[in-house]
């Protein structure tokens, strides 16, 4: 089955949620982010693309995730559950939430959960007080029982998750009581009438979190601006979605994995990336017609316009390490479910958009199947100026359907690329972007992305503001410093605006 939507020509925007300004030491959906949209609106562009909104774990990326279903509750604004009336100003006002130019994720995590039950604690009050006036309850009270019902799913599982993980200090759940680890029905009776008020305050940070998220989408689309969402192929081991569908993974009688996801030795690193992911049991989803990927691609649908898919190359073919080696260079290749997969995403996302992110390895079944299913490819700039002149990142030899980055979210900024590599390793670059001026470098970027024949052309907003490495967002490999920038209020000022309305409005790309 052939996914129809093709992306017709057009620019956007990658700006992360956590980027945002705000009060709270990391972006919200709050006023910052309806003042984004406006901007992307404003500069003729289309799209909006985010980095994966899933709740983060222990080193914040967004790629490691407690869900493939629930929301991060760092991005719920405050300001938004006071002005809903069940949270007082002064409960959040002289917080330390940290300075203002990188995200301190430790007073975030150290403050924001008290807040939210506070919160909660006020919302329960409310829903309380509507029952008794009403057998029926008032209509927010339906609103909230309605959305525990739809989404029941995956969100049981996932508020039971949360509340374990509390419960046992943040260990992981394969150290939790056996009783639990392997899910005993005497076990989870127990914990969940244990920890009934706790599953309840996670159920409504989700709540909050869905109705915030499509509050600011439904504005974004209102103003003919769609979102690029992103999904990282793999989830975590630690996570709900482990735990409790624990058959759809390759684990042992444990439930330990034994051999784990990554990549291959490459330009990111010469021992290659070992994920550390545990891997799917395809043939055991297969035979179950999909049913994770396809619950997961539906609710991509409700909260996305456009789907982008990372490290899609793994659908197709997948590197599998031991769990036991250090790194990842005694690993192997594995045949992915392919099209049988794709065919029950394409059903599951209806009239949705994918971008199949394919970079690393090249391997020609990756890209039959992405011309089978008329998804576009990405091409990154940054990696176009080695010499080489087929280099397919060089626009020149780009088809119409893919997507051009100057650098994505684990590149180093063009600002960055241009200024801290020597006049040897840029010779090339020097010579396609016409000019020896490492500031104008950028703008020429800018340029060849914008008048290739790319249908969408993306920047960060840190290469729009033209930041140096100061501004990067992630180095591969690397933990304890990503994840972490944030934009100045008022950055986005009318020369920006002005700049990029001009690029859309030359190269044909404007909404």
């Amino acid at each position: 089955m052939e996914n129809s939507g093709k992306i017709e020509r057009s620019a956007g925007i990658l700006m992360h949620i956590s980027s945002l300004p705000s009060p709270f030491g990391i972006g919200t959906f709050g006023k910052t982010a309806y003042e984004f949209v406006d901007f992307v609106a404003q500069a003729r562009h289309r799209y909006w693309q985010v980095l994966p909104l899933g709740p983060t774990t222990y080193g914040d990326s967004p790629y490691q995730s407690y869900s493939a279903f629930a929301g991060n509750p760092y991005f719920v604004d405050l300001e938004m559950l006071t002005d809903d009336g069940i949270l007082d100003r002064n409960i959040y006002e002289d917080i330390d939430w940290g300075s203002g130019d990188y995200v301190d994720y430790e007073k975030v995590y150290n403050n924001r959960f008290t807040v939210l039950h506070e919160a909660y604690k006020n919302y329960r009050q409310k829903l309380s007080e509507s029952r008794v006036k009403l057998a029926a309850g008032l209509p927010e009270y339906k609103k909230f029982d309605n959305f525990n019902k739809t989404n029941a799913y995956w969100l049981d599982d996932y508020a039971l998750f949360m509340a374990l993980k509390w419960h046992f200090n943040q260990k992981s759940w394969q150290d939790w009581d056996e009783d639990i680890k392997f899910r005993t029905q005497k076990g989870m009776q127990k914990y969940k009438e244990l920890l009934a008020d706790e599953i309840g305050f996670w159920k409504f940070v989700q709540y909050e979190f869905d109705k915030q998220w499509k509050k600011l989408k439904e504005y974004a689309n209102e103003n003919n601006v769609d979102i690029i969402g992103d999904i990282p192929i793999y989830m975590g081991l630690d996570s709900s979605d482990v735990w409790a569908d624990a058959g759809e993974f390759l684990l042992d009688e444990n439930l330990t994995p034994v051999k784990v996801a990554g990549v291959p030795p490459d330009a990111f690193s010469e021992l290659g990336q070992k994920w550390g992911n545990p891997l799917y049991d395809w043939n055991k989803m297969e035979a179950n017609g999909f049913r994770w990927w396809r619950a997961r691609m539906a609710h991509s649908a409700e909260l996305y316009d456009v789907i982008r898919i990372d490290h899609f190359i793994g659908i197709v073919k997948y590197y599998t390490i031991p769990a036991d080696m250090p790194d990842a260079r005694q690993g192997s290749y594995e045949q992915g479910p392919g099209q049988k997969l794709l065919d029950v995403i394409n059903e599951a996302i209806g009239d949705k958009k994918i971008i199949a992110e394919d970079l690393g390895v090249s391997l020609p079944e990756v890209d039959v199947i992405l011309r089978e299913n008329n998804y576009p490819s990405m091409k990154v700039l940054e990696f176009a100026f080695g010499g080489d002149r087929k280099n397919p990142h060089l626009p020149y030899n780009y088809s119409d359907n893919c997507v051009v980055y100057g650098g994505t979210h684990d590149n180093e900024t063009l600002m960055g690329y241009f200024t801290e590599h020597n006049e040897w390793e840029l010779g090339y670059a020097f010579d396609y972007l016409d000019t020896r001026d490492r500031a104008r470098m950028v703008d020429n970027v800018f340029r060849a992305a914008y008048s290739s024949v790319a249908c969408l052309a993306i920047f960060t907003v840190q290469d729009i503001l033209k930041l140096g490495n100061e501004a990067r967002m992630n180095m591969p490999s690397s933990f304890g410093n990503n994840w972490k920038w944030r934009m100045r209020a008022g950055s986005l000022n009318n020369d920006r605006l002005n700049e990029m309305r001009y690029l859309a409005s030359v190269f044909g790309r404007e909404s």
